[in-house]
């Protein structure tokens, strides 16, 4: 049974949220002066502060406080669903995802994205088929190549660090092949097993992979069956471990041990990896382009605003919009290190390492040269639940760890992975 239709927590539970949720601080009701909100998050301490900043700055100037309540990641989306089914909603949430469980409930934020001097790109913006936006997302991941610089020099291979200079994938692999020669590296791609990495690299490849139609199916063609094996046969314990896809190894700790020439992984590693490799050089390398230029864009989180009253719901929407005011927005991005999903901001991030620097520079140009398909998932999964549709749990890694081992074809992994999204979400 669909987890939106499950029962779900005892009442007790439900009734204890209430005392984090907007409706139990602050003002009441419809009438009345709201003069303070309840922000739910679930971040990190150091990123939490780029919005305790915007937080304080809004009382300041407003006299409205915002009350931020920052829980663990794991159990934020169930706090909401039993917050939901409560009436007990908090004003504004920073949310993973959009749940088909309270999307009626939000306020509509399309005088927000429709706002030309906030400049955010339209192509990320979900809007159901009357124009109402649900969410806009806080900022944009996407997904992109990383090398081990210590091993190109090594080897004396350069490297592209401009979109308009990426390699094919084929070129990719003949440098990463002769650098793991000349260096005696293990492997020369680590690739993170997700869905959301895979796409990229289907998108790379030219192909409409999962991209659904008017009437919720999802076709498929020789082209991206092909593209499908090509990605398998990498991993043959020489180029690409098995392991990683089939078994769970850990991609990230692979890279690090030094053996691996390059990860394709996404912009999330560069503060880590500025923080935690320090037996080598590492550097962003310009994602192969096979022929698109593409990436997997996604949020990093989704902002939305409730409608707990007339009164909250319209204070809820004045806080977002002050957040995605230009000036305001620039500030929240450079404090917690986002890439922004506003267009013209100029963002100067303070990190010491230069290589996450020049990571989300080179990030940033390719969001700007992606091909709009890379954005097309979040979109979509977006409007899958203000439709009340739910995923589930994506078939897609394990699928394809079975074409790896070569228990099914990548045709047959192609229509198992495509028939469930049409039973769930077509």
């Amino acid at each position: 049974m669909k987890s939106s239709k499950r029962m779900l927590a005892l009442a007790g539970g439900i009734a204890a949220l209430a005392l984090l949720s907007g409706c139990a601080s602050g003002s009441s009701g419809d009438g009345g002066k709201v003069d303070q909100l309840t922000f739910w998050l679930s971040t990190s301490t150091a990123q939490e502060k780029g919005y305790q900043d915007l937080a304080t700055a809004y009382e300041e100037k407003t006299g409205v406080a915002v009350k931020i309540v920052n829980l663990p990641y794991d159990g934020l989306q169930t706090k909401l669903r039993e917050s939901a089914q409560a009436n007990s909603l908090p004003d504004v949430v920073r949310a993973a995802g959009i749940d088909p469980l309270w999307t009626g409930k939000t306020v509509d934020l399309a005088s927000i994205v429709d706002d030309d001097a906030n400049k955010i790109d339209q192509d990320i913006i979900a809007k159901d088929d009357d124009g109402k936006v649900t969410s806009i997302p806080s900022d944009v991941t996407a997904a992109g190549l990383f090398v081990n610089k210590s091993l190109f020099e090594k080897a004396g291979i350069d490297y592209p660090t401009d979109p308009a200079k990426a390699w094919t994938w084929d070129e990719f692999l003949k440098a990463a092949d002769q650098v793991k020669a000349k260096t005696g590296a293990k492997y020369d791609l680590v690739f993170d097993s997700s869905p959301s990495r895979l796409r990229a690299y289907m998108f790379t490849k030219g192909t409409d992979f999962m991209q659904q139609e008017k009437d919720g199916s999802f076709p498929t063609d020789a082209k991206t069956v092909d593209a499908l094996q090509d990605f398998a046969d990498m991993n043959d314990d020489s180029v690409m471990p098995k392991s990683v896809w089939t078994s769970s190894q850990d991609p990230n700790a692979l890279f690090k041990s030094g053996q691996v020439v390059a990860y394709f992984s996404g912009v999330w590693q560069s503060s880590d990896f500025a923080s935690n490799i320090t037996d080598f050089d590492w550097a962003s390398a310009a994602t192969p382009a096979d022929p698109t230029h593409a990436t997997e864009i996604n949020y990093g989180g989704n902002i939305v605003g409730f409608e707990n009253s007339d009164a909250r719901g319209t204070a809820a929407k004045k806080f977002i919009d002050y957040m995605y005011d230009p000036t305001n927005y620039a500030k929240l991005v450079t404090t917690n290190g986002f890439l922004p999903v506003e267009t013209g901001l100029d963002i100067q991030y303070p990190f010491e390492s230069q290589a996450a620097k020049d990571s989300f520079a080179l990030y940033q140009k390719e969001i700007d040269a992606a091909d709009p398909i890379s954005s097309s998932y979040a979109k979509e999964s977006a409007k899958w639940a203000v439709e009340g549709k739910e995923l589930g749990t994506d078939p897609t890694t394990a699928e394809v760890g079975k074409l790896i081992n070569g228990q099914q074809s990548a045709k047959k992994t192609l229509e198992t992975i495509t028939k469930y999204y049409e039973e769930h979400v077509g």
